[in-house]
């Protein structure tokens, strides 16, 4: 069951209200990298789609020449396959098997038409002011007090003088008439928000038929496409009444508005990098889980009832709201995400944290001269790490010491509680004796731990006192002064390295 809502027809406006399945769009631009905002608006129009039975259509907006470059969409649609959030329709198949996104840069003479009838409707002019008339004319306006806008020099020039502008091949732009006046609009997010458009002035759609600007391509697209619902960043809130104007003024219906609060650092100011604020590409490269990321960026701005915040992505579309999203800017919180990473690393089935695992290793880790390089190891060492990271980058941070062929640390690291060296040295030797008695087989965690305690049980010198002789081990096996236990350790590491290394400690005391 979805919730539906009552609309315009998208083919003809004239046509009375009715319900339909919502239908969003997620349009980005391949002009730069997929920030964590993108992915934040990809994901609430995605929740939005699969929770009201509408569609998800993904547009990349690329009539930019110059800055549209295709390692940023390839960026673009891998971070959404990664997130899992699979776009409903596109023009064609492509070569693994999913939709191609539209791409504006394929649909140029689509809005060749539309110019041209707002050129024909004397609803958009030509103006040929070059950019030294242009900023004589806003600094005019500004030394007046009043807000920077076009003049309108070239409104209302002669057929005859344009015809000539355009034989002489002269520099021109094609700006819309706007109305004098204001324009309101409801926001599901906001509530009523009102534009005075006497201060926006006429606004450039495009720089010739065939290059269309930004708002332009955006409200045809959204007409054509059938989009009933414009969900995105609150720093779009400034283009919309420009979008409307063009939707009247082309008699298209008015989709339904929702703009998402800001993404805020804990200061309260704008995200940037000093905040933790990367590509969505960085976030992989460090080893964070899709599922994780996903739970973060929902609750960037909206929450359910309730206190829980662990939620699958099937469970943030049940849930979700457009209405509950926040008005207020979300606060992103590096710790945070952090936590929800270990979380799903705790909650994810083995077999699929270790896919992930090997992805990261083989994609993202540095290289390493592992000592056993072979999956049934690496897996042994995730397992037992898992509970001391907080994403698989922190990985080798804390678990070095089991590719290291050898490994240095200072004897002094190897008593416990200020033993003296004869104490440390007895309990390595003891510590070898039980370890090489254990067959090779039978080395496992469970086993050693029982062979221990029942030494440490009948050694007066150990009773009440355990680390007297685990300490020194743990080192020996690890070099390290926090680690997992000695016997999780030995268990990885197998008879024969642990030998080894608890000989080298005897040695060094």
């Amino acid at each position: 069951m979805y919730t539906e809502y009552r609309i315009q027809n998208m083919d003809d406006p004239k046509i009375p209200q009715k319900l339909f399945a919502p239908r969003v769009r997620m349009a980005p631009s391949p002009t730069g990298f997929f920030h964590i905002g993108n992915a934040r608006t990809a994901l609430f129009n995605y929740l939005f789609a699969r929770k009201t039975g509408g569609k998800f259509i993904l547009r990349i907006e690329d009539t930019d020449k110059l800055r549209s470059k295709k390692v940023y969409e390839d960026k673009i649609l891998n971070g959404l396959r990664w997130l899992g959030l699979d776009w409903d329709e596109g023009p064609e198949k492509e070569g693994d098997g999913d939709f191609g996104p539209y791409r504006q840069s394929q649909r140029l003479d689509i809005y060749a038409k539309y110019l041209q009838q707002l050129l024909d409707e004397n609803k958009a002019y030509y103006c040929f002011c070059s950019q030294e008339e242009l900023e004589a004319q806003k600094q005019d306006i500004v030394s007046r007090g009043l807000p920077p806008k076009y003049s309108g020099k070239c409104r209302n020039l002669s057929e005859l003088t344009v015809n000539q502008y355009l034989e002489d091949k002269k520099p021109k732009v094609i700006r819309i008439k706007m109305p004098k006046t204001s324009i309101k609009f409801n926001d599901l997010i906001r509530g009523e928000i009102e534009f005075n458009l006497d201060l926006i002035g006429d606004i450039v759609i495009a720089k010739s038929l065939k290059e269309p600007l930004y708002n332009f391509a955006a409200v045809i697209d959204d007409y054509l496409m059938k989009i009933t619902h414009i969900i995105r960043g609150e720093d779009h809130i400034s283009n919309t009444p420009k979008q409307i104007i063009i939707q009247e003024a082309l008699a298209l219906p008015r989709p339904i508005y929702a703009h998402l609060p800001m993404i805020l650092g804990p200061d309260r100011a704008k995200l940037s990098k000093r905040h933790g604020a990367m590509a969505l590409t960085d976030y992989r490269k460090l080893g964070y889980l899709p599922e994780a990321v996903n739970n973060f960026l929902a609750l960037l701005g909206w929450h359910p009832y309730g206190e829980e915040e662990i939620m699958s992505l099937e469970e943030l579309i049940n849930r979700f709201e457009l209405e509950k999203v926040q008005k207020g800017g979300a606060i992103f919180n590096l710790q945070k995400l952090n936590w929800f990473n270990a979380q799903y690393l705790k909650k994810l089935p083995s077999d699929k944290v270790f896919t992930y695992f090997s992805d990261y290793l083989s994609n993202y880790a540095p290289k390493k001269d592992f000592l056993r390089p072979d999956a049934d190891y690496l897996r042994k060492i995730l397992e037992i790490e898992l509970s001391r990271i907080n994403k698989f980058s922190d990985f080798f941070k804390t678990s070095d010491f089991f590719f290291k062929k050898t490994i240095d640390y200072p004897k002094a690291l190897l008593s416990w509680k200020e033993g003296t060296d004869s104490e440390i040295k007895q309990a390595l030797t003891d510590a070898y004796s039980i370890l090489e008695q254990i067959n090779e087989e039978d080395f496992n965690r469970v086993n050693l731990q029982s062979k221990f305690y029942a030494f440490i049980e009948s050694n007066p010198a150990y009773q009440g006192n355990r680390g007297k002789l685990l300490w020194p081990l743990r080192v020996a096996l690890s070099g390290q002064k926090d680690s997992p236990g000695p016997f999780e350790i030995a268990e990885v590491l197998g008879k024969k390295e642990s030998l080894k290394r608890v000989k080298k400690a005897i040695e060094l005391v």
